[in-house]
């Protein structure tokens, strides 16, 4: 009957949880500014200019729950369910995604009562000063077996083992959340955890031996026996009902215990405990979950349930195998608490801001796909630096129109390609004036321009590495600087506004001058940089002649 009553109460539950589930709506960012702590916004900052891969981890909310339950000893004595009150307290903090933990406290009373019968209790404190038990007759050599009372006129008495424990523990519990981090769905409903932790357990064992006048329950007992025997499973119910009916409930013995062996709190033996749970949290909206839990807990200890000793050998008897341990199956009601945070991290998938940001691109900038050429000289209008170039006019890498003599014509209109540099200036048609042979008996060596038909070096990424090409044009450039030793070049970087492109700017040009200066013996001081903000492709170095 017990067990359909839980199986209705879980099914409503059930049913309340999915209609609250249907309220569910939307949030606002995991990752809004308001919800980053201080200490950590550097880093969301570097993360929203691209500087730096993770976000930072948002401030949540702390949860504080309350729960009531049923509280079982599994012991040596057959348990009696349902016992009142039994409750638990707890407050949780996340330190990630999966991992949090939790401070319990937990008042709970259990009780039992044992439907076999028992008659070694002989070395039971709580037994043997009420009730005529058996014991072997010291130094008769064949063990004979006789009872507590010397004089051998009363009979021996069977018993009913029985206690009541008020126990109080707490504990510090780490948890992990199992299902949170979900690759086919934004959130879920339903959280499992599972976990485990140690702490301290207090508790107070009594037995209920005498009636409400002061006398031993042993004609009850006797009558029990008689009617039933030692017991057996199905009598069960009959047995624990006949034993009700004659006993009260004031459980005023104290139950057998450690003595002053024991650590103490007040009058309570204080024992270590170590705990594994393991449960179902129910989301009912942002601030409040169902939890349905059960936790098992252990204790380095047999006198729990008031009873440790064995039926066996009969009249001297040994210690049971086994240490005492509870069990505490709960539902219990938390809620979140804390304002300018996101829930407790194990209610959120952290896969949800990289899934929305590989279909929204919320924070990546990517160029559009099209390249308009306004002028058609083949260089994108954002890099044209000479956004009207006449047409048929070759230009070069940047869109600016070619003048390979450097006469300021351009070679489009250039009737004389390669002008002299003494017969410069040219006319409008790039045609130079050469002065006459009369003038030039006694000639002298001409200066000769400065090569600057330098190549352009290409990086890619945010790489400052040569690559093999870089590194062949380089050694162009330093056999053209060897060949005019009073000749200077310039090295031009264009990075973008940020301090990190302009960072990477400088040291791609500083990779590019230490090659020459280092691998093709070129002088540092015929070689300067330049990064300018905006000036071309952010991934080409110009070299250019001063």
């Amino acid at each position: 009957m017990a067990s359909k009553k839980y199986f209705f109460l879980l099914s409503f539950l059930l049913l309340l949880s999915g209609a609250s589930f249907a309220q569910i709506g939307g949030s606002g960012s995991v990752y809004d500014s308001s919800v980053i702590p201080a200490k950590r916004m550097p880093q969301q900052n570097e993360f929203w200019n691209s500087q730096y891969n993770f976000p930072a981890k948002p401030r949540n909310m702390w949860e504080i729950g309350a729960s009531i339950g049923m509280f079982t000893v599994s012991g040596d004595v057959a348990v009696t369910p349902f016992t009142f009150p039994n409750f638990a307290v707890h407050v949780r903090k996340a330190f990630g995604y999966i991992f949090s933990l939790r401070l319990q406290y937990l008042n709970a009373t259990g009780k039992g009562q044992n439907w076999l019968v028992s008659e070694n209790y002989a070395r039971n404190p709580a037994l043997n000063g009420i009730y005529n038990g058996r014991v072997r007759v010291a130094g008769n050599p064949d063990r004979t077996v006789g009872t507590l009372d010397p004089t051998g006129a009363r009979p021996y008495d069977v018993v009913y083992y029985n206690y009541k424990t008020h126990t109080q523990d707490l504990g510090l519990q780490g948890i992990v959340t199992l299902n949170n981090i979900r690759f086919h769905k934004q959130k879920t409903g339903i959280v499992i955890y599972g976990g485990g932790g140690i702490g301290a357990t207090w508790y107070r064992t009594m037995v209920n031996s005498l009636d409400a006048a002061g006398n031993s329950y042993a004609p009850l007992y006797a009558a029990v026996y008689a009617a039933h025997g030692a017991g057996v499973y199905d009598n069960r119910k009959d047995i624990r009902k006949a034993l009700k009916a004659g006993m009260d409930k004031t459980y005023e013995t104290r139950a057998d215990n450690q003595g002053e062996r024991r650590p103490k709190l007040g009058d309570n033996t204080l024992k270590p405990s170590g705990t594994v749970l393991a449960g179902v949290a129910i989301r009912l909206g942002k601030r409040i979950n169902l939890a349905i839990e059960d936790r098992w807990t252990f204790i380095k200890d047999d006198v729990l349930d008031g009873q440790r000793w064995q039926e066996q050998a009969v009249g001297d008897p040994v210690l049971t195998r086994d240490f005492d341990s509870y069990n505490y199956a709960s539902i219990g009601l938390n809620v979140n608490l804390g304002g300018k945070s996101v829930e407790p991290l194990w209610w959120l998938n952290p896969l949800d801001y990289a899934y929305d940001e590989l279909k929204n691109h919320r924070n990546v900038k990517i160029p559009k796909n099209d390249c308009p050429d306004a002028d058609g000289d083949g260089v994108c209008d954002h890099l044209d630096r000479e956004p009207n170039t006449p047409a048929d006019c070759p230009v070069d890498t940047h869109g600016v129109t070619k003048d390979t003599d450097g006469d300021g014509v351009p070679d489009c209109k250039d009737k004389q390609l390669i002008t002299p540099t003494e017969c410069q200036p040219v006319d409008a048609d790039g045609v130079g004036k050469c002065p006459d042979p009369e003038c030039c008996k006694n000639p002298v060596a001409p200066v000769v321009a400065c090569v600057c038909d330098y190549p352009s070096l290409a990086f890619r990424g945010s790489s400052s590495a040569l690559s093999a090409d870089n590194k062949a044009m380089l050694a162009t450039v330093a056999s053209k600087l060897k060949s005019r030793p009073d000749c200077m070049i310039t090295l031009n970087g264009y990075p973008e506004a940020s301090k990190a492109s302009q960072a990477n700017c400088q040291k791609r040009l500083d990779a590019a001058k230490m090659y020459l200066v280092e691998k093709e013996g070129i002088s540092a001081d015929r070689i300067t940089t330049n990064c300018e903000v905006g000036g071309g492709d952010k991934n080409t170095v110009d070299v250019k002649c001063n």
